[in-house]
């Protein structure tokens, strides 16, 4: 930590995975790397009995940094919010971090987290998310441009970034401080892909604070093909809307809900267009305003390559389209299929 009169608290990091031989030695080694003491860290590494050799090139690690403490637990159930328990009932730290295995973390990562919650007493700490794809082709680097521009992925900072330190409502790879999970719970083990924006909105709710730090630098390796590109949004907007068969509260943020508007205008505009000519050039002006602003916020990325102009509004769609869909699917199993139990907080 920078301030030297700063006592260095105990950090518990978690890294949940499942097959992740491709990213987990670079994660590990950028953790072990970090300059937080390392008689102040305890890792675990959840694994949800991957079927690669994610566990072996655990093990490995481990015997190489015997001098750090590291230790493998197991995830029978597979998921993400299992393991995050599983770690949390683990860890012995003051903070616990919860970290993504497909990112590296910048070496004052850990100690800026810890300096940012201290210094303005928050609940859960984090910073900015640097995307890198594994695929460099057009669509590729395209798809990296659309995940870090704000007309994509609305104003999530933590993916857009800020120039300065914000109180936010969500932060990638965060650092709670380890009393919060006694006061609100951990969590939601039904939330199979939300349970982060979740807990982030127990959190809020009894409010709690999140800061975002821009100091706070990790790098997210993600596999950015098309198929995968679509495949991913559908589930991100399903489950902005499935977790609603679980919990009492909406446990996204108003922004999450704009692709569900966005995808039923489409349907209700071609529908109804089909019985009046001012609906229908009503729809098509609104279409062409959409267009407009998918391509006036392509050209900031013109200078990496040209042809944004006609990939970026594209997959601007594709990606509000692809969320809405999901979103639109989930909210008709919640309406016409019957609830289950309410998580208890």
């Amino acid at each position: 930590m920078n301030n030297p009169g700063i006592n260095f608290p105990l950090i518990s990091i978690l890294i949940p995975c499942y097959n992740e031989e491709l990213f987990l030695e670079n994660c590990l080694n950028s953790v072990l790397k970090n300059d937080y003491p390392k008689d102040k860290m305890e890792i675990f590494i959840i694994d949800g009995l991957s079927s690669d050799n994610t566990v072996n090139i655990a093990k490995d690690i481990i015997s190489k940094n015997q001098e750090s403490k590291i230790e493998i637990l197991s995830n029978a159930k597979k998921i993400f919010p299992c393991a995050v328990n599983i770690g949390i009932n683990n860890s012995k730290g003051e903070y616990v971090f919860i970290l993504g295995s497909h990112a590296v973390y910048n070496k004052d990562y850990f100690s800026l987290c810890v300096e940012t919650s201290l210094k303005y007493n928050a609940d859960n700490t984090g910073g900015i998310l640097l995307t890198e794809g594994l695929n460099k082709t057009i669509i590729g680097n395209s798809i990296n441009d659309v995940l870090s521009c704000s007309f994509g992925v609305g104003n999530s900072a933590f993916r857009t970034g800020s120039d300065k330190i914000i109180e936010t409502d969500t932060v990638f790879g965060g650092c709670y401080k380890k009393n919060i999970f006694e006061k609100i719970g951990l969590f939601n083990e039904n939330l199979i892909s939300t349970s982060d924006m979740d807990f982030n909105v127990r959190l809020k709710k009894n409010e709690g604070k999140i800061i975002l730090n821009p100091a706070i630098k990790a790098t997210y390796f993600t596999r950015n093909n098309f198929k995968k590109f679509t495949k991913n949004n559908f589930r991100n907007g399903y489950w902005a809307i499935y977790p609603l068969r679980f919990v009492d509260y909406l446990p996204v943020s108003i922004r999450h809900l704009i692709p569900l508007f966005f995808v039923s205008g489409i349907i209700g505009g071609v529908i109804f267009s089909f019985f009046s000519k001012f609906i229908l050039m009503l729809f098509l002006a609104i279409i062409g305003l959409y267009l407009l602003a998918a391509s006036y916020f392509s050209l900031p990325f013109l200078k990496k390559n040209f042809l944004n102009i006609f990939i970026m509004p594209f997959l601007f769609f594709v990606i509000h389209a692809s969320y809405g869909i999901g979103s639109l699917g989930a909210l008709v199993k919640v309406l016409f299929f019957k609830s289950v139990t309410i998580f208890k907080q």
